[in-house]
């Protein structure tokens, strides 16, 4: 497929013996193989380019992927497991998956070539599968900068980077997909203002990232546009278009008070006597009390219908009321558009790889790539992810229904189970 993309070398594009009877003229067939030159030319350039494409299915992902060696103590690092999971589509089409509890983990990987921002989309896009039920952990993945200086055994939380996208769980209430960019200007992280959901089941999901070069970023779940927007409006990149004008304040003479109290509304006579509490009248001296042993009785206290709290008088409108100040806003001097905020890798971004901690384990990821070409993408995820989709769910259904059945038959045993038994199976759990 590639080598049907490759133009033939210069000297495919004449006939010897025409070169010699009309050195300044191509035959007609000549035209032909030139036009069809060109033709895959203009494909080659609209299908895009490829900078890294994972799909773990051959031992030699060991070769290409490094463990950071000195990024954590080796007993804080978890193993990485070569395996398709506990349900797929196909055993034999395999990803990696955190294997360890409570562990860090690490690995990167160098792309095929350089990615430059150069008017180009920047395309991220991988699979995760939680099999686990995960309480906390993250799933996202990152690009970044560094070339031959990029330090593969010391890879870890504090490496630079470009892009971290992905999934992130903790706790029921904080499961979001993370989208941060490395914004040059300010030499910031940014993280996308509005919460990103994210799919928290155990079957494969699929995750994808746009940068495009018009300025605007989108976020695709199973290739579905789960988010998308201006850069300038998702990030906090550029100053505010607008600001409070410094010259201006509120008038001393503003009335902010909408309501006031009623002048003409006077408290009552003999208000103040009200108590708050009184003996209950329906309250009644018990039939054994001695006044000498247990003191004079005293009827129970309780809340006063009459009692209507501290007076207050009534509020009424404020005829002086102007209404709530507003601090009148003026074009920021400080605000400048930036053409080139999509260009997280203006000097070239060069790997990827995953720092992550995880509590429980069984994260699985595959099919990563990186292209500047969302239609690839696409193309790469019919191959792919929604190819073993359906056979994967099959398969997990079939398991999760086992698992009941298994359930629901133990809990028929016990509860056919005497008391007997049930003290004999207590004892044999102590032993």
């Amino acid at each position: 497929k590639e080598k049907s993309r490759q133009a033939p070398p210069p000297h495919h594009l004449h006939n010897s013996k025409d070169q010699t009877t009309q050195p300044n003229k191509l035959t007609n067939n000549n035209k032909m193989k030139f036009s069809i030159l060109a033709l895959l030319s203009l494909c080659t350039a609209a299908a895009g380019e490829t900078f890294l494409k994972e799909q773990f299915n051959d031992e030699g992902w060991t070769k290409r992927w490094t463990e950071p060696t000195k990024w954590k103590p080796a007993a804080e690092m978890g193993k990485w497991a070569h395996t398709a999971g506990e349900w797929y589509a196909d055993k034999e089409d395999k990803g990696i998956q955190t294997s360890e509890d409570a562990r860090f983990y690490g690995l990167s990987a160098k792309l095929d070539k350089p990615f430059k921002s150069d008017g180009k989309e920047l395309v991220i896009q991988y699979s995760v599968k939680h099999e686990q039920n995960l309480d906390c952990g993250g799933a996202y993945i990152k690009l970044m900068p560094g070339g031959k200086k990029f330090d593969a055994k010391s890879f870890g939380g504090d490496t630079p980077y470009s892009v971290m996208f992905g999934p992130d769980i903790c706790g029921s209430s904080n499961k979001r997909t993370h989208v941060i960019l490395n914004y040059a200007p300010k030499d910031e992280n940014l993280l996308i203002k509005k919460n990103v959901n994210t799919e928290s089941d155990n079957v494969t999901h699929l995750y994808t990232l746009v940068v495009r070069p018009d300025n605007t970023v989108e976020v695709f779940v199973d290739n579905k546009s789960v988010r998308q927007g201006k850069l300038e409006d998702e990030f906090d990149m550029l100053p505010e278009k607008q600001i409070k004008d410094p010259e201006a304040s509120k008038p001393e003479d503003w009335v902010d008070e909408a309501k006031i109290p009623d002048p003409e509304d006077v408290k009552p006579e003999g208000y103040d006597d009200i108590p708050a509490e009184i003996p209950d009248p329906d309250a009644a001296k018990p039939e054994d009390w001695d006044d000498e042993d247990d003191g004079e009785w005293e009827a129970p206290m309780i809340d006063n219908p009459d009692y209507k709290g501290p007076w207050k008088p009534k509020m009424i409108d404020n005829p002086d009321y102007k209404g709530r100040w507003e601090h009148p806003m003026i074009d920021n001097p400080e605000y400048k558009y930036d053409d080139n905020m999509y260009k997280v890798c203006k000097d070239g971004c060069t790997h990827v790889g995953f720092e992550l901690w995880q509590v429980t384990t069984g994260t699985l990821f595959d099919d990563i790539l990186v292209t500047d070409s969302l239609e690839e993408a696409q193309k790469f995820a019919e191959e792919t992810f929604f190819k073993k989709k359906d056979g994967e769910k099959e398969m997990y259904d079939k398991i999760q229904a086992e698992k009941r059945a298994s359930e629901e038959a133990e809990m028929d045993e016990m509860g056919g189970m005497d008391e007997m038994d049930m003290d004999e199976m207590m004892m044999g759990d102590e032993f």
